[in-house]
């Protein structure tokens, strides 16, 4: 397919010379071809350029941040990282980014057991504790006005309010994600988001950015099962996605992962069923949720808890802090921990669904984050985001302000200000307040390599898991996965789709035969 689709550029470039270029200039007039027509162009040239950045450096690795060792946390540093983060979260007004459309409710966290208290000291893991919560359900890559039920992965954004201060846990529908490392974030927005040229949706941009970053399989088979489509933001699971410390009052740290198992029927549409319910009622997930909660049919999930000591870490096939691979069941027990209840809807959309803000830096004491690289990334992105999207003010709305009575800090003044906190000073350490920093309350200490490991990118086994994911699929399950990545696969450029195909016979053989029966 590769040296047929080289044929066909070479074909086209010389009909265009000899008609006077009016092929290619036809050929060039068509949307779905424009990036094409760039490689095209690119491949008349001796050699590409570098790619560098806004202030012309040439970069060398355009996919690893700077970390502590190999494993270790991504380093504030690294200057590439932190560019491409803060003008990626500057790219939209006032849309939100990503995860733009959604539908929200009110509700509370339980703690039922008491299996986290031996692993944490956060308040909100206590046997009996009951916090309020806002969740907000949303997709991934939709725009403000696309329909529901289209391909997506769905946003699963919890904002816990306990009495040591909010807890944002902002998970998806799935438990796995695109990407290991939040340097490619922004291109791997990019690629679902609109070509910026046409301004059209196109999927081998998609495909483009999929199929050379093979990380991203395991999702893929997720994303592109029925899974893709859910019936309901009630009938789904959520997951936490990245991993967690957890730290004891000794200092004591284990790692963790979060779930959320839907007490209701696990339900997905077939790609036609979602085809059509787009069709027909384009807010379908949105009405769902908000009629079945005024019906006082309350959804609910039992929260999950999957706990890993720093020992195991060391020794498990791959490394715990990637965000693109399972902690499967059977290695890693999953043990219950509580429940998760929707009860009240918003009053006001706009003022508690598109105004609730979500930063997964917040995390009471006792919970902490590890050296997950996409999560690091996150800690400084979202709040980024959000101070550019709300203002630097945005906790003070209602659906984001902690219980706390008294938030004592030095923060002032900015956009949207109203009051002065009490006439509290804004300095600290100062003479005038009893308030003060709280020994139990530092962060946890651990060991780093002692070496930084620029832009590393270990050796990584990016097929195994998607290998035991497609073989517990039913027969229906695999067909349903291969039509609906046929139906994609159709519209790209024959050498994206031979990529593809070449990282699918990695998962399985039977898949890319479905795969090739079809296209």
């Amino acid at each position: 397919m590769a040296k047929l689709s080289t044929c066909c550029v070479v074909l086209l470039s010389l009909v265009a010379l000899c008609r006077g270029q009016s092929e290619e200039d036809e050929y060039c007039t068509t949307a779905s071809n424009q990036l094409m027509c760039l490689k095209m162009t690119q491949d008349r040239t001796d050699e590409g350029d570098p790619i560098t950045t806004e202030q012309g450096q040439p970069i060398g690795d355009i996919a690893n941040s700077k970390t502590s060792g190999a494993r270790g946390p991504s380093l504030i540093e690294d200057p590439l990282l932190l560019k491409e983060l803060a003008k990626f979260d500057r790219e939209r007004i006032p849309e939100r980014v990503v995860h733009a459309k959604g539908a929200g409710a009110y509700g509370k966290l339980s703690i039922t057991t008491n299996f986290l208290e031996r692993y944490s000291k956060a308040a909100v893991f206590r046997n009996g504790a009951s916090s309020p919560l806002f969740l907000r359900f949303s997709q991934v890559a939709g725009e403000l006005g696309s329909q529901d039920t289209i391909r997506d992965v769905r946003g699963f954004a919890i904002k816990v309010k306990s009495t040591e201060g909010i807890w944002d846990l902002v998970g998806n529908n799935l438990p796995v994600f695109f990407i290991r490392d939040a340097r490619l974030f922004p291109s791997f927005i990019h690629s679902q988001k609109r070509n910026p040229q046409t301004h059209i949706r196109d999927p081998n941009m998609v495909w483009d950015f999929l199929t050379l970053r093979n990380e991203s399989t395991l999702m893929v088979l997720h994303l592109y099962s029925d899974l893709g489509t859910p019936a309901s933001y009630r009938k789904m699971n959520g997951f936490g996605v990245h991993t967690f410390k957890l730290v004891d009052s000794q200092g004591n740290y284990v790692f963790a992962r979060f779930n959320f198992r839907v007490d209701q029927e696990l339900r997905n549409m077939t790609a036609a069923e979602a085809m059509e319910m787009a069709g027909r009622n384009p807010d379908y997930l949105l009405q769902d949720l908000y009629e079945n909660i005024a019906q006082r049919n309350y959804p609910s999930w039992t929260f999950t808890a999957q706990i890993l000591t720093p020992q195991q870490a060391n020794t498990l096939r791959f490394n715990p802090f990637d965000p693109t691979k399972i902690w499967f069941t059977d290695e890693i027990p999953e043990y219950e921990v509580g429940k998760l209840i929707l009860n009240e809807n918003h009053n006001n959309y706009f003022a508690e669904v598109e105004q609730s803000a979500f930063d997964p830096a917040n995390m009471p004491p006792g919970i902490e984050p590890s050296p997950d690289k996409l999560l690091q990334g996150r800690l400084f992105s979202y709040l980024d985001t959000q101070y550019y999207r709300l203002g630097v003010n945005f906790n003070h709305l209602p659906v984001n302000r902690p219980l706390n009575t008294v938030v004592a800090n030095s923060y002032r003044d900015g956009h949207m200000i109203y009051d002065n906190d009490g006439g509290m000073p804004n300095y600290n350490p100062n003479s005038f307040m009893k308030a003060s920093p709280i020994p139990q309350y530092k962060e946890s200490a651990y060991n780093l390599d002692d070496v930084v490991v620029d832009r590393h990118e270990p050796p990584n086994d990016n097929f195994f898991q998607a290998v035991y994911l497609y073989e517990s699929f039913s027969e229906t399950d695999k067909d349903h996965l291969a039509e609906n990545l046929a139906t994609d696969l159709r519209n790209v450029f024959p050498f994206i789709r031979e990529r593809a195909l070449q990282n699918f016979e990695a998962v399985s053989s039977d898949l890319v035969n479905r795969l090739q029966r079809m296209l």
